[in-house]
């Protein structure tokens, strides 16, 4: 059974998606809700999940910065985007950032299994490929985790992804994932994120730049989500950290 993750800020939207996906009988099920992207990400960073169902039109964080921030952390996640004829040009938008597909509203059953139907015959595809380089896994180079790791360290962190690292050596981004589980016992992507707090620490000590270019330097295009993402690791919110942390005009720690 292949994993969804629906995210809408109605809940009604969530409801008849649910109810309709589970009418399909197809090899599908429901995991998770969520009412914006920010909740979604949350929630991703500790769950997996094969398939995530969007709207573009959320507050908090909309669709396509959950696009951006998923593209940024782990380009191995698929996406499908609904929203409606009017906003066409969000969708092209979302095309462009990598979606897999997209759905209009009003979404009616058949159309939706017809896009179901599509992802899940491509993901059979892939799962082939995916099988026939893990029966060949026993002969891979051992340097391959040394290759990606010298990779991140000359790659500036908002350029990072796992699709572009698994490219710069020419492999399949799910054995990438895999193999660097293996190798370090950690996920990619909380690689990157622990990479990315640690430089986001430095230059909140270090530097007088605003919030929003330290995220963005790290590598995070939603300012809130930096915030959440930082607080949750650390303890503190960014600005708390720099008022504890920074320095003063001499060099000095100005620890208060």
């Amino acid at each position: 059974m292949k994993k969804i993750l629906l995210v809408d800020d109605e809940r009604w939207v969530r409801t008849a998606l649910k109810w309709t996906i589970n009418k399909l009988d197809l090899p599908l099920q429901v995991v998770h809700e969520c009412q914006n992207g920010l909740e979604a990400l949350d929630w991703i960073k500790m769950n997996e999940v094969d398939l995530i169902l969007t709207d573009i039109r959320m507050p908090v964080m909309d669709g396509l910065a959950l696009v951006k921030e998923l593209s940024t952390l782990n380009g191995a996640y698929e996406v499908i985007v609904i929203s409606v004829h009017d906003e066409f040009q969000f969708i092209q938008q979302a095309m462009r950032s990598g979606v897999t597909d997209y759905l209009l509203k009003p979404i009616e059953e058949n159309e939706i299994k017809v896009c179901l139907e599509k992802w899940l015959h491509k993901k059979s595809n892939q799962g082939n490929v995916s099988k026939q380089l893990l029966a060949e896994k026993d002969n891979f180079p051992l340097s391959t985790i040394d290759r990606i790791l010298d990779y991140i360290e000359k790659t500036p962190l908002d350029q990072i992804t796992l699709k572009e690292a698994a490219e710069s050596i020419h492999i399949n981004p799910s054995y990438l994932s895999q193999l660097f589980k293996q190798q370090l016992n950690k996920k990619f992507v909380d690689y990157i994120t622990e990479l990315r707090i640690e430089e986001s620490k430095r230059l909140l000590q270090n530097t007088t730049l605003r919030m929003s270019e330290i995220a963005e330097r790290v590598g995070y295009s939603d300012l809130a989500y930096f915030s959440n993402n930082f607080k949750k690791i650390v303890g503190s919110s960014p600005s708390e950290y720099r008022n504890i942390n920074s320095k003063t005009s001499d060099g000095t720690l100005n620890k208060r």
